[in-house]
């Protein structure tokens, strides 16, 4: 059945939606999430400050959904990159964190809008918490074809009793691999799925922060060391 189509004030409405949200990642771009400003927006925009408000609620409404975007667009991202390569879980391990990367090194800004240190006052909505797990997603089924090493068992015992407990856990495992809470991969799955994600932040956030200027190594070449190593020590 098709769609049903949209009224005129809709799309109007959707269009000054998205040229707000592009007028304050341009502002993020430039200076950072401190320097998103609701009426400097309305201003350059030719609206009036009430009438910004009619499309957000204010400006954490505005961060809020420019935080829904980023982890949409990257979740799309990474899960694009995900699959089963023919040469094994190892391969797909690269190519999730290469996703996941080069979408950060791209825009950085928005990278650290999701991952840089918090505003102060602000609090993110709950439903933040489900995209960041979509981000993640494609690495439990790589990581649920792993044993992993004895010193990372204390991890794996943690995570396994945390599925056990927590539903949302436990639907999320569900929703990207075979796997049940009692399952013994289970536990090894997330061990796998929070260390790539430790891994990741570090090494791209340092990236993305300019951290590793002056430095004598690339940081795709840390990475691509870090990725080994993690997939060494589950037997990826």
């Amino acid at each position: 059945m098709a769609a049903e189509a949209r009224s005129p004030r809709a799309r109007y409405r959707e269009q000054n939606r998205a040229e707000i949200k592009a007028a304050a990642l341009q502002q993020l771009a430039e200076g950072g999430i401190q320097a998103v400003a609701l009426t400097r927006i309305a201003k350059d925009m030719g609206l009036s400050g009430p009438a910004l408000y009619r499309y957000f609620a204010g400006r954490d409404d505005l961060l809020s959904e420019l935080i829904r975007d980023a982890y949409d667009e990257v979740a799309q991202v990474v899960g694009q990159a995900g699959g089963a390569p023919a040469d094994g879980p190892r391969a797909a391990l690269h190519a999730l964190a290469d996703a996941y990367r080069d979408w950060a090194v791209d825009q950085p800004h928005r990278y650290l809008l999701i991952q840089g240190t918090p505003l102060p006052g602000y609090a993110a909505p709950p439903d933040t918490l489900l995209r960041a797990r979509a981000v993640l997603g494609p690495f439990l089924k790589v990581f649920a074809a792993g044993t992993p090493a004895e010193a990372l068992r204390p991890l794996a015992e943690e995570m396994a009793a945390w599925v056990r407990t927590e539903e949302a856990v436990a639907d999320w495992l569900a929703e990207h691999t075979v796997l049940a809470p009692q399952d013994a991969a289970a536990g090894t799955a997330l061990a796998g799925t929070v260390l790539a994600w430790s891994q990741l932040h570090g090494t791209v956030g340092l990236e993305v922060s300019g951290q590793y200027a002056g430095m004598g190594h690339r940081a795709r070449t840390l990475l691509t060391a870090q990725i080994d190593t993690l997939a060494d020590s589950f037997r990826l």
